[in-house]
């Protein structure tokens, strides 16, 4: 009966062994299975970009003109993320992925334009520390509505602008598409009522409307903010009250020439998570 009993043990050592192997051996095959940018369902986040391994990756407000800024100092914090291989996830579009190459010569992988990075304190998988971080560092996602650009403000006539509408230098917080195209509004308009465009849509070319499906946000920013107006026959997305604009010779990512468009500087201002909420009609 004894050795019956150590031998039925042993086979479900075996047994505990072998399955403890192959699972181990089954998860690292589908990490290597899995190759470029993933998408994966976050708690809070819903669909967010990681790596082969389900690593977090961030957007960098600064990059808006698809440029990476975070260099020296700031690459310890947020590690530049880089992979060679086409993204094996059948659900990100594959025009959406691209690479650059940095001033020193490194190579790094981009979503809409914009770099990616890792956050150094994310340890572990599915951790997304790094997000709002400084209001300007983002989890990537494929489906974001609006983004937050943090540059330099040049207007159509060359002058550079500070974020009062005054010449000079510095960084300016502004709303941009997801891909880095920047959004204004027309201070003459009322909460929700667009009062530049014409009927027969003439001048949609000068300042085209905004037109966006509600999806994801910046985490700075909540949905009851937004809104959807028609705009004779078009869904006009709205921040605040404010209608959103693009400039038509805004003609790249990053570029922001309409904040000098108008009587004044900031005739045409751009909006961000401080705006004050647009006057009743």
């Amino acid at each position: 009966m004894l050795i019956y009993l150590k031998k039925n043990l042993l086979v479900m050592l075996c047994v505990a062994l072998l399955f403890t192997v192959a699972c181990k051996k089954s998860n690292t095959d589908e990490i290597i299975s899995k190759k470029g940018i993933q998408l994966a369902v976050d708690v809070k986040f819903g669909t967010i970009i990681t790596d082969n391994s389900g690593k977090t990756l961030y957007i960098f407000s600064n990059d808006v003109a698809g440029t990476p800024t975070c260099i020296g100092g700031c690459e310890t914090v947020w590690p530049l993320y880089y992979s060679v291989d086409i993204s094996t996830d059948m659900n990100i579009n594959p025009a959406d992925v691209g690479e650059i190459t940095r001033a020193d010569g490194r190579k790094q992988s981009t979503f809409k334009g914009y770099p990616l990075y890792y956050y150094q304190s994310d340890a572990a998988v599915g951790e997304t520390k790094g997000d709002g971080i400084g209001g300007i560092w983002f989890v990537a996602k494929p489906d974001y509505s609006l983004m937050l650009a943090n540059t330099q403000m040049t207007g159509l006539n060359g002058k550079l602008y500070t974020s009062t509408y005054a010449e000079g230098t510095g960084l300016t917080k502004y709303f941009t598409d997801a891909s880095g195209r920047a959004l204004y509004s027309f201070s003459p308009d009322k909460n929700n009522k667009n009062t530049f465009t014409k009927a027969d849509l003439t001048n949609n070319t000068i300042w085209p409307v905004y037109e966006a499906e509600l999806k994801s946000l910046p985490s700075i920013i909540s949905k009851d903010m937004i809104s959807i107006i028609d705009v004779f026959g078009k869904k006009q997305m709205t921040y605040k009250g404010w209608p959103l604009y693009y400039f038509g010779q805004d003609t790249k990512r990053g570029d922001n020439k309409g904040s000098s468009v108008g009587p004044a500087p900031g005739f045409w201002p751009m909006l961000n998570a401080t705006s004050i909420v647009a006057p009743a009609p």
